[in-house]
């Protein structure tokens, strides 16, 4: 694992507010159930203080929140890909069981009603709001929430733009260097996720049953368009550029080859834009972490500072030239891996941090015994309450990944194994080659240690359902721009 680059502000002892003494207390006796906050970030890798993947991150109130709490160092996406991600997330089921596999797959009429978090929890009385993306865009059933609001900008993947993008907009996929002055001139909070914060800080004040609160915020995905403040704390000339082996593909099998697209990465050094691209995705950060600040400071003025679950977490991880590729969409550690963090109000032990591996199969189950509702069966996952009670305690359950039918990462404190649809296989010793160089698949005296990861693949996978193709794939692609002829499905 990465050597991890923390802030003095984790070492200070977090405040601790008790609620219901136990994971099903609530049902049993008079004390109130907890209130849900959950934040989501999109496209967000570990490149956030609390985690140090990246020495130059600014993310100071992730560091407050991880001060309060339990931060997840080996925490893993159930798939690399924003729609099976978040489906499987809230509706606890695997890729591998609804048949989401992909982006293009609206997941609303192969999911029955009351299986998602959002819809379930309203059973037991909770109100659940949303705002900004929590499924992949509009693929959600609005008549399974009490109230969501939805806000659009130019800056969406999706969205044509109605002005000239400024230099510090649109950089993954545009060739060109940023040489003009700064043109976006937009108040911050006229953006979407200025606009989602806002909303949900006014629902805060205004609810008075258990609530769960989702807030889904766009950034860091593409397009890297936020208010030129966030890129100033990033200078140019600084930037430091991640750790990439020459030839590092060369023990990759074919399948992980396709995945790793590595056209991009030639575009964007040939154009040296490396920096420039790296210096755009830390700004991005550091604006949703600048969101992540206004809600809780929102949360602690309000009445539900002392009875709120928060959980903070990214729905993929992402490749900034790591392993030759860029995005995400891909089963090693950079695509798959995600920020976790736990502050759960009696139970959590603020400043801890925990090196077990866990995917995000384990929130529905989890949020359920915090707030003492039953789990339902339909739930695939494994709750990991002994886990925020005590970061250090045994974990046998590894993660899963899935990506596309047939492709699977198994994932522990010590191994990462890849399975291909074809049978390829990819192994690395997490404690020895925390980047991920060596292929060691093929040593036979690891034979076992395969072997015992494969247990935990798949034994059924569903057929994928149906597909609508994307609006953005309708449209004649632009030529001249290499790097645009190699986007990533958003």
């Amino acid at each position: 694992m990465k050597t991890m680059l923390l802030t003095g502000v984790l070492a200070l002892a977090a405040l601790q507010h008790p609620i219901a003494a136990g994971p099903n207390d609530a049902l049993a006796t008079s004390s109130p159930k907890p209130n849900i906050l959950l934040i989501i970030a999109d496209d967000l890798n570990d490149w956030i203080t609390p985690m140090g993947g990246h020495p130059q991150a600014r993310t100071p109130h992730l560091d407050r929140l991880a001060a309060r709490g339990v931060t997840f160092l080996n925490a893993h996406c159930p798939a690399p890909i924003c729609n099976p991600s978040r489906t499987a997330m809230f509706s606890g089921q695997r890729p591998t069981t609804t048949g989401v596999y992909h982006n293009q797959q609206p997941w609303m009429k192969h999911i029955p009603p009351k299986h998602c978090l959002n819809d379930y929890l309203r059973q037991f009385g909770f109100t659940s709001l949303a705002a900004g993306k929590i499924y992949h865009y509009r693929n959600y059933k609005p008549e399974e929430w009490d109230e969501v609001f939805y806000p659009r900008d130019d800056t969406l993947p999706n969205s044509v733009a109605n002005r000239t993008p400024g230099p510090f907009g649109y950089r993954m996929f545009t060739s060109g260097k940023p040489e003009a002055p700064f043109q976006e001139q937009r108040a911050e909070e006229l953006l979407v996720d200025a606009q989602s914060v806002t909303w949900c800080v006014e629902q805060l004040n205004r609810q008075t049953n258990p609530f769960f609160m989702a807030c889904g915020l766009h950034r860091p995905h593409t397009p890297w368009d936020v208010p030129k403040k966030y890129f100033d704390l990033h200078p140019l000339e600084s930037i430091q550029l991640p750790a990439v082996l020459t030839n590092d593909l060369a023990d990759v099998p074919p399948p992980g080859l396709r995945f790793a697209g590595r056209t991009v990465h030639a575009n964007i050094i040939q154009a040296g834009l490396w920096k420039d691209r790296v210096r755009a995705y830390l700004a991005a950060v550091s604006f949703a972490d600048a969101q992540v600040g206004r809600l809780l400071d929102a949360l602690e003025a309000s009445p539900h500072r002392d009875n709120t679950i928060i959980v903070f977490v990214g729905d993929n991880g992402w490749h900034l030239g790591e392993k030759e590729h860029w995005a995400k969409s891909a089963l090693w550690r950079e695509a798959t891996c995600v920020p976790l963090i736990w502050v759960a109000p009696g139970l959590t032990k603020g400043g801890t941090r925990c090196e077990q591996a866990v995917d995000l199969m384990s929130v529905f189950p989890t949020l359920c015994e915090l707030a003492g509702v039953p789990v339902p069966k339909h739930a695939e996952g494994v709750s990991i309450r002994p886990l925020l009670a005590d970061p250090k305690a045994a974990w046998p359950q590894p993660a899963l990944v899935t990506h596309l039918p047939g492709n699977h990462a198994i994932c522990t404190a010590d191994w990462r194994y890849i399975r291909y649809a074809d049978g390829s296989e990819e192994l690395y010793d997490e404690r020895k080659d925390p980047n991920e160089w060596t292929n060691l698949a093929a040593k036979p005296e690891l034979a076992d240690v395969k072997k015992k990861l494969a247990r935990y693949l798949p034994a059924k996978e569903a057929a994928p359902v149906e597909s609508v193709e994307p609006p953005q794939k309708k449209k004649k692609k632009k030529k001249g721009n290499a790097l645009a002829q190699n986007q990533p499905a958003a």
